[in-house]
């Protein structure tokens, strides 16, 4: 059990080394380190922004005006469904909260209800209805259910937590902290951003963008009133006034398939370059065709932002969405907003930090003082009480620090202030799989064993006790990564890695150490 052929013990070895190499970008001066390949660069520990610091957000959504938006989208898919069944129905309406249509012509009710029925199942087996269908006479009325707007709110607080991740991972910014809290919140932070008006203006944009045609025939009076004709909408522009525009879009921003910022050929100034895709590209193709000559409004998030005239038709499923007072910061931030997908629901800031840098830098001091102290002391009990055992114990100790670091790097985990107490737990508990072997060998002494034997016997037994320990402690610390977030996921991340690494120093490296040393010396006594 002592002997180890050369090339385990070269393969171990390796593995350290290079394991410990992994940590060293992390320690190199971030001057220094921009002159690296970026492989290099990239293979680092994250600070989070408790260490870096950053902004912290707590954003709640208005979900109000989703009931309004689900309203809209029924209309337009009862309108088509409908249509498509041929069904000639009038007066379809959505006042108070409800669509209404009358359908006068009594061999069509059937089809209609059918339909009107498709609409209110649920999406899933054993889900909430949507709607509920009411009919009296010739008058269907379609109503949301409550099961079902908590189940579209659910949704959307998930698409909307998808949506800000991606991003504020567009940014280039590692490692955020993005969870929802409660039913209708969202935590958000960002280790490394100090702005925090130019997050919110990344993730507090709905970006729901829209293609409308302008309407005509509208008077002044209806402008200022706000009040336009059937099938038009009254909107604000960017530069302060109002126009009208038709209620239904020709374009929907579900119908992009990216965004990327560019710069107006003419003048030079930043504007949007938006990509179709193919539906969306056929559609906007046709109704530029079928509408030369005529303006058409860009509507971003309720605001006309611009309301140029079709010129030509666009056939190229691409279109420029300029104006709105584009620098090149808000323009890619609108780029990104409408590639990462619209956000369901508005998001309103309730709360608002910023963490700064010094706080973390303290921190981070106090913490590696507080490592060194505690694998110092480690260090000294642990040769005091063992003697030669207690060196090998204090070098597996020492290679066990260095690997959390390398490994933490090759996952670019992120240190937290709850992280470095892990690391400092870790360190102090490092050497108990030692305490434990020199202990069951001190055994085997007493029970008359030759050296060899004792040392053999002795990891033999401790092994088997020392691997149950620690999945006991993996299974506790990945439970508490799974369920926990933030600073429970900081802690537990550096708790798992330093149990994986300090059973593999203390059970392999250390052991392969002693056998090295048993082979050459050959003690015949063996004081402990």
């Amino acid at each position: 059990m002592l002997f180890y052929p050369r090339w385990q013990i070269w393969s171990v070895a390796l593995t350290c080394l290079l394991i410990i190499l992994l940590g060293v970008p992390t320690f190199i001066p971030p001057d220094a380190r921009a002159n690296l390949p970026g492989w290099v660069q990239a293979v680092r520990i994250n600070l989070g922004l408790d260490l870096a610091g950053g902004s912290h957000l707590l954003l709640e959504a208005q979900t109000g005006d989703l009931a309004g938006q689900r309203l809209e989208s029924l209309e337009d898919v009862m309108r088509r469904e409908l249509r498509s069944g041929g069904v000639r129905a009038t007066d379809l309406s959505t006042q108070n909260g409800q669509l209404s249509f009358r359908v006068a012509d009594a061999a069509q009710r059937t089809e209609a209800r059918n339909i009107a029925n498709r609409q209110g199942q649920p999406a899933a087996i054993g889900g909430a209805s949507e709607w509920s269908v009411a009919i009296q006479d010739d008058l269907f009325v379609m109503r949301p259910t409550q099961d079902g707007l908590e189940a579209a709110i659910d949704q959307a607080m998930d698409v909307a937590r998808d949506v800000i991740d991606r991003r504020i991972n567009a940014l280039g910014t590692l490692e955020p902290t993005i969870i929802r809290q409660g039913g209708n919140r969202i935590v958000v932070q960002v280790p490394g951003i100090e702005d925090p008006e130019a997050l919110k203006r990344l993730i507090g944009r709905t970006a729901r963008l829209e293609f409308r045609m302008v309407a005509e025939g509208v008077t002044p009076e209806q402008l200022q009133s706000g009040r336009g004709p059937v099938g038009t909408q009254i909107l604000p522009t960017a530069e302060g006034g109002r126009l009208a525009v038709q209620r239904r879009a020709m374009i929907s921003g579900d119908q992009i398939a990216g965004a990327t910022q560019g710069f107006d050929q003419q003048d030079g100034s930043p504007n949007v370059i938006i990509t179709f895709d193919s539906t969306g590209g056929r559609r906007f193709a046709r109704v530029t065709q079928e509408n030369v000559g005529k303006p058409f409004a860009i509507i971003l998030d309720g605001v006309v932002i611009s309301y140029p005239v079709i010129r030509e038709p666009i056939l190229g499923g691409q279109a420029t969405v300029s104006g709105g007072n584009f620098t090149v910061q808000t323009a890619n931030e609108l780029a990104i907003s409408l590639r990462s997908g619209r956000i369901p629901v508005e998001l309103r800031v309730v709360e608002e930090r910023t963490v700064g840098s010094e706080l973390g830098a303290d921190s981070i001091r106090l913490g590696i003082i507080a490592s060194i102290l505690a694998a110092l002391v480690v260090i000294v009990f642990m040769f005091v009480t063992y003697g030669w055992f207690g060196l090998f114990a204090n070098a597996a100790l020492i290679l066990n620090g260095l690997m959390i670091v390398g490994i933490m790097a090759f996952f670019n985990a992120t240190l937290t202030l709850p992280g470095i107490a892990g690391f400092v737990l870790t360190i102090g508990a490092a050497v108990d799989a030692n305490v434990i072997i020199n202990e069951r060998i001190r055994e085997e002494l007493r029970r008359g064993r030759r050296v060899i034997d004792a040392i053999e016997n002795g990891w033999k037994e401790a092994s088997t006790a020392i691997l149950d320990a620690n999945i006991t402690n993996t299974i506790a610390g990945a439970l508490m990564f799974y369920f926990g977030s933030g600073p429970i996921r900081g802690f537990a991340v550096v708790l798992i890695i330093g149990i994986v690494t300090s059973a593999f120093t203390a059970i392999t490296v250390a052991r392969m150490m002693v056998a090295i040393w048993a082979r050459r010396a050959r003690p015949k006594e063996l004081v402990l």
